[in-house]
This record gives C-alpha cells, sequence and structure tokens, in this order.
C-alpha cells in the first residue's frame, strides 16, 4: 500500500520543489533555490501559509513589485550556468499580469524561472472575485492566459491531484537546455488551500541531469569538410557558449584553427578581451573589426546564436560572395536559421567533436588572415583607449569615460550587468571582458528596469563578487524599486546611475530616422509645446537615498574614480551618481559600424524625414536572404 501525506496543494508543493535538483558534469545543485513573493488574496493563505510552514525548506525573498521579482530570479538563473533558479508567487489580478514582462525576457532569454500566480475559484463559487477579468464568450479564461504565449510551459492546477503531472512537467521543461525559459503554473486560490492525500513518492528527492548531446556523426562530417574549405572563416560566439559553460572549448577550437571568434551581445566574454583570437562584439553595436571580417566571411560558424537583427545588422552584414552558415545549435530551431548546416549538439561537446577531428586533419587558416585580423583589433583597441581617456581629470565625464574609468578598476570577479538605453552599444563596442561571465547583458528583450533586480539575483547566486548594476536615468525611473530589497537584505549591490536627462540611445535613434529626437528628452515643455525647455530639477541621487542605498556623487571624472573605489569596497547597496557630458562636445564611443533596420516615413514633408528615408533605401537594397 502507498503511503500517503495530507497536505494542502500549496503545501505538497513547496515540499516537492525543495526535493528538486539538477546535476551536470558531475556536479549537483538545487533546481528551485528560493521563492519570491508579494502577497495578496489570491495567494496569501495558499503559498503564503505554505512558505510559513515550511520555511526551514524553501527560503523566501520579499520583493516590491512582480516584475522586478522575476528578473531577480532570472538575474540569479543565468549566473548559476541555468542549472538553479527562483520561483515567483504573486496574487491575482494586476500581480499575476505584472509577471508578463519578466516572463517574456526569460522565454526570450532561454533562462528558467517558474512563476505561481494566483487564479481565479476554481469552483467559481465565488463570481466574479476581485480583479477577475470576466471574459462573456469563455467562462474558462482568467488574467494568467496571457501568460500563455510568454511561457515555455503553461498549466492551470484546477484539481489537486493534477498537481502531480504539472509540477513534473514544469520541471521537466525547467531543466531542459533546448526547451527551457519562464514555466508557468496558474493556481486557482481555492484550489491552493484544498487538502489531499499526496503519495510520499511526490516528495522523493529527484535530479534532474541537464544533458550535453553530441553531434550526429554525419552532420560533424559536413561541418569538417566546410570548416576546411573555407577560406575567411569567422565564428559568432553567442549566448549559448554560455550556458553551455563552453568558454574553454572555444578557446580551444579558436586556438587550433586559428580562425577569429566574435561575439553577439549574449555571447561577450565568452573569450577574453585580448585572447589573440577576439575580435570583439559583431553587428549593429560591434566593432569594426568584427564587422569587416564578418563582411567577407565566406563562411560564418555560429555557435549558440539566434542571429536576431543586431547580429546581422538587419540581414546587411554578411555580405561576402557564396557565404555560408554553419550552425552549432543545441536548438535545431536555430540551427537552420540563414539556410544554415545544422550542427545540432551541446556547445561545449560540439566545439570538443569539431576541435578533434580539424586536429586529425592538421587544419588551420593561413598565417596571413590571423595577422590580419590581429592587426586591426590592435588599431580598435587604440580607439577604445581614445573613448576611455579622460585627459581633464576636473571636468564632467561622457558616458564612454564613465566606462573607462570602472575598466580601469574591476578585475575578472566583477559582473557588470546592463540591459536597455545607451550603454548597451557602448558596452558591446568597448567594454573588455576578462572572464566568462563578467560580461552580463540582457539583449534578447532589452528590457528597461532589470538591471537593479537583476544585480540582486546575480549577488545572491554568487555573494563574493562584486556585482555592478549600471543604469540609466530612463532605466532608473522604471524600477528603482527594488533598491528597497537589496537594503532589507543586506544585498550588497554596486549601482552606477547615469544621468544625461532623457531616453539617450532612443534620442540617437530618432534624430537618424527623421524624428527630430521628439518626445526623448526629459525636459520641460518649450513655447512650441516640444519637450526642449530646461532639463526637469530631478534628484535621483537623492531618491536613491530615501530608498536606504548609499549614495556617492561624483561630479568630475576624478570624483568618480574615487567614488568607484569607494564602491567597490563598499559592503552595503552603493550607488555611484554621476552626470555625463554629451559626445558632441568631447570624443564619445565610435558610431555604429554596421546598420539597423528601424523603418522609416515614406512620405515626409520635413527635411529630417525625407534625408533618412533616402539613406534608409539605400541601405534596404543591399540586404541579401541567406538561401
Amino acid at each position: 500500500m502507498t503511503s500517503t501525506t495530507r497536505l494542502t496543494v500549496a503545501q505538497a508543493l513547496v515540499r516537492f520543489l525543495a526535493a528538486q535538483y539538477t546535476e551536470r558534469d558531475g556536479v549537483r545543485q538545487r533546481l528551485i533555490g528560493a521563492t519570491w513573493g508579494i502577497f495578496g488574496h489570491g495567494n496569501v493563505a495558499g503559498l503564503g501559509q505554505a512558505l510559513v510552514e515550511y520555511g526551514d525548506d524553501m527560503p523566501y525573498h520579499q520583493g516590491r513589485n512582480e516584475q522586478s521579482m522575476v528578473h531577480a530570479a532570472i538575474g540569479y538563473a543565468r549566473q548559476s550556468g541555468r542549472l538553479s533558479t527562483h520561483a515567483v508567487t504573486t496574487s491575482i489580478g494586476p500581480g499575476a499580469t505584472n509577471l508578463v514582462t519578466g516572463a517574456a525576457l526569460a522565454t526570450i532569454n532561454h533562462l528558467p524561472v517558474l512563476l505561481l500566480p494566483g487564479d481565479t475559484f476554481a469552483t467559481r463559487v465565488a463570481d466574479p472575485v476581485l480583479q477577475q477579468l470576466e471574459v462573456p464568450y469563455a467562462g474558462d479564461i482568467s488574467v494568467n492566459d496571457s501568460l500563455r504565449p510568454v511561457s515555455r510551459y503553461f498549466d492551470r492546477v484546477t484539481r489537486p491531484e493534477a498537481l502531480i503531472p504539472a509540477a513534473l512537467q514544469a520541471m521537466r521543461v525547467l531543466t531542459d537546455p533546448v526547451e527551457t525559459g519562464a514555466v508557468t503554473l496558474a493556481l486557482p486560490q481555492d484550489v491552493q488551500a484544498e487538502a489531499y492525500d499526496w503519495p510520499d513518492e511526490f516528495f522523493a528527492e529527484r535530479t534532474w541531469v541537464v544533458r550535453r548531446p553530441g553531434a550526429d556523426p554525419t552532420e560533424l562530417a559536413e561541418a569538417v569538410r566546410a570548416i576546411r574549405a573555407a577560406r575567411r572563416p569567422l565564428i559568432v560566439a553567442g549566448g549559448g557558449v554560455h550556458h553551455s559553460r563552453a568558454e574553454e572549448a572555444l578557446a580551444e577550437f579558436a586556438e587550433t584553427t586559428g580562425i577569429p571568434v566574435a561575439s553577439t551581445q549574449a555571447g561577450k566574454g565568452s573569450l577574453r578581451w585580448d585572447h589573440p583570437q577576439d575580435v570583439g562584439g559583431v553587428g549593429h553595436t560591434g566593432t569594426a573589426t568584427a564587422n569587416e571580417l564578418a563582411r567577407q566571411a565566406d563562411l560564418v560558424i555560429g555557435v549558440g546564436t539566434r542571429y536576431t537583427d543586431f547580429t546581422t545588422a538587419s540581414h546587411t552584414l554578411f555580405s561576402g560572395d557564396g557565404v555560408r552558415f554553419l550552425n552549432l545549435n543545441i536548438a535545431p530551431f536555430d540551427g537552420h536559421k540563414l539556410a544554415g548546416q545544422p550542427l545540432v549538439a551541446d556547445a561545449s561537446s560540439g566545439l570538443a567533436e569539431l576541435t578533434a577531428a580539424l586536429r586529425m586533419h592538421d587544419h588551420r587558416v593561413p598565417d596571413s588572415y590571423v595577422d590580419e585580423y590581429r592587426l586591426d583589433k590592435d588599431r580598435w583597441e587604440y580607439r577604445v583607449d581614445a573613448a576611455y581617456e579622460a585627459d581633464e581629470p576636473d571636468v564632467r565625464p561622457t558616458q564612454p569615460q564613465v566606462l573607462g574609468a570602472l575598466d580601469a578598476l574591476v578585475d575578472e570577479s566583477d559582473v557588470i550587468i546592463n540591459a536597455a538605453g545607451s550603454l548597451p552599444g557602448d558596452l558591446h563596442k568597448l567594454w573588455r571582458a576578462r572572464s566568462r561571465d563578467q560580461y552580463h547583458l540582457e539583449y534578447g528583450y532589452s528590457c528597461m528596469g532589470y538591471e537593479i533586480p537583476a544585480a540582486i539575483g546575480v549577488k545572491m547566486a554568487d555573494p563574493e563578487r562584486n556585482v555592478w548594476a549600471l543604469v540609466g536615468d530612463g532605466t532608473y525611473l522604471m524600477m528603482p524599486t527594488e533598491i528597497v530589497t537589496a537594503v532589507q537584505e543586506g544585498v550588497a549591490i554596486k549601482m552606477v546611475l547615469i544621468q544625461n536627462h532623457g531616453y539617450a540611445s532612443i534620442g540617437g535613434l530618432s534624430e537618424s530616422v527623421g524624428g527630430e529626437r521628439f518626445g526623448t528628452a526629459y525636459r520641460y515643455r518649450s513655447e512650441d509645446g516640444t519637450y526642449t525647455g530646461a532639463p526637469l530639477p530631478v534628484d535621483l541621487a537623492a531618491n536613491a537615498a530615501s530608498l536606504g542605498m548609499r549614495v556617492l556623487r561624483a561630479k568630475t571624472v576624478s570624483d568618480l574614480r574615487e567614488a568607484l573605489a569607494q564602491a567597490r569596497a563598499a559592503d552595503t547597496p552603493t550607488c555611484v551618481y554621476v552626470e555625463t557630458e554629451t559626445a558632441d562636445t568631447v570624443s564619445g564611443a565610435p558610431p555604429a559600424q554596421a546598420w539597423w533596420d528601424v523603418p522609416v516615413a515614406e512620405t515626409a514633408t520635413r527635411p529630417s524625414a525625407v534625408k533618412a528615408r533616402e539613406l534608409y533605401d539605400r541601405h534596404v537594397s543591399t540586404r541579401r536572404r541567406h538561401l
């Protein structure tokens, strides 16, 4: 006879989650490390009570915003190599819908997070309840259904016994290196509190092995032939390199063959910046070195990349005659992109197999090709030095000079986090990544507000590291609330808060497409109704201080260097606030080295838009479909 334990659905779920583990390469760890939660009537008596009941088994973190709790869980998951993550519980209604943005970010970036939103009554005895969305044509729809398209797995647990298959499927998806992303278990509030006799086997420890599939022999042989036939091959390293922990395998492959390695935003740091084969970021925000190699490449070897429009320069970058693509990816969907030759395998396993096969043929690119890209990389580093250089220490810094001051301070143990605005472009071109996980850019969804909560998650996953959230004023105003959480939990994140009075990135984009920077500045209205008056008297440093953060104000380059050093040594959450000079008056980052397609008005009377359309048409004419 099977032994059972009588628990509520919520209690059973918490006990189940506490017993789930992952294992890869012989390393075992908990799959769900903690649960974040904001409580309301949809989860307070269910999961809230269960977390009190089993607090010794499941750590709890209190958040201030449901979206930011997801960001914190994602930051934790990425720093943990996708082998561990957090759960997030919310009430029904706005608490649940606030999860949608974070869920989309997790799924787009292939990062695991478990979402546990409360739901309306399964029994419908109290209908409609507070915050319930009534849908006249369907009685079984709630706001939680908005999470379906942004989740890799979704289930609504309408009966206690349904939790068993739903929970097991949720763990399967969270630990699948191809399928992973946001997983949602919608939990009706009455079902959460309902008791059931659970088989004790449900609570036994389970270890989910994260597999490393090797390459199919036929695909591997074809890949080797393609590489041996190439004259100017180029590797594009994507986020899959980091997810697989394939950095050493990539370095060995590159060193063996001499093939240069460019990186996407997600893949930057796959090689150290000073590795002989590293040529920097590729695409719209990439380096001149990598992009020129991309234009002349006859074989592009994508490793763990999705080939977004920033990477391909909206399909204008890889323009060489007869260029072909070889795509090493664990996901067949991405392996076939750009009509590429797929090599479906784990990045580390696939690279090791390629290296071994090419060594048998003693294959290496010509020395002249190696000399060419190394010389060009040296030229680019001179441009980085020029952007970082601050000859006058008593003046206001530019944004690249802020990065230069930070670059001069950190070592390989520091982690740099960013997601949106003008900083990603500067970082991708300029930052000198020193370790595999130092460069943490969320650029799949490029979500403003990600940086601060993600920094908390990263610090929780790796407490000994110095973790820096690089935040512009636009991003800060979106979601500063988790500063309170960092203070409450004693999570000593560092924040560099850059004030440039508006949406600098979109302002520049607006100007380039004929939008004349409309609606992108944080200023008073002028007489003509536009936001071109004086800057707003907003003191973001005072705001951060009011939330409990230690704030260091830096007015000059010299102040900045001192403040950054103090922040790095601090053992409490610390902010360095700096107002930057514009690149119009002081040398800024090099301009974009490749195009990005943002459609321009086809008809217009304003000269700026007419001129922008003419330039747009010229760029569009260079686009190609890779078939």
